[in-house]
């Protein structure tokens, strides 16, 4: 039987949020009233949920983050120390602007490296891996690896984690595959898009 959420005794923990079973927030810690978080997450130290903020199922957002609104984590999400989401593409501090909030999705088994900034209004795809420190500008693909400030492509991701010997896109009119060192997943690119060919594996 899955336990129920654990909060420690410094995390503030807003009347109304939804927290899934197995979920644990840890020290000092916010999540406020109309946040919902799924099953089987760790909230790290310092971490802060907004009200307008859904997240999904085992979802692990490390120390000092901090998730605001109009941001949306699907499953199984990596958020690592210290990344940063935006809501506000062009804010002023005299200027209130919380219904030009730009909404972000980020969608199943991304990760988001230590230090990147993710820039409001823009989606992450499945699997994609941001690198430390790089800075998300536009839409990235599902699988995608991306680095640098702006971040750009360098490549492409398994599910399992690991870098496919794939060039950042394939040539015109050719289809390159590549299988998962770790798991033996195949994988087909054509263009800039990448998949997965055994997805029920």
């Amino acid at each position: 039987m899955t336990p129920p959420p654990w909060i420690h005794p410094s995390a503030l923990v807003d009347e109304g949020a939804q927290l899934g079973p197995g979920t644990k927030v840890w020290h000092f810690s916010h999540v406020c009233a109309g946040a919902r978080i799924g099953a089987d997450c760790s909230l790290g130290q310092g971490v802060f949920v907004g009200n307008d903020v859904l997240i999904g199922r085992g979802v692990k957002i490390q120390n000092n983050v901090s998730v605001y609104d109009a941001v949306t984590l699907e499953d199984e999400v990596f958020c690592g120390p210290s990344m940063v989401f935006t809501n506000v593409f062009n804010p002023r501090a005299a200027v209130v602007r919380k219904h030009d909030y730009r909404r972000t999705l980020v969608k199943r088994g991304a990760s988001l490296g230590a230090n990147c900034t993710v820039v409001c209004g823009h989606t992450i795809g499945a699997w994609a891996f941001i690198g430390a420190g790089a800075v998300v500008s536009r839409d990235v693909p599902d699988f995608a690896l991306m680095a640098g400030v702006p971040a750009r492509r360098i490549g492409w991701m398994s599910r399992h984690g690991e870098r496919l010997s794939l060039p950042a896109r394939a040539p015109e009119g050719q289809m390159l595959e590549a299988a998962c060192p770790a798991t033996g997943e195949r994988y087909r690119l054509q263009g800039e898009a990448l998949r997965l060919l055994d997805p029920a594996a």
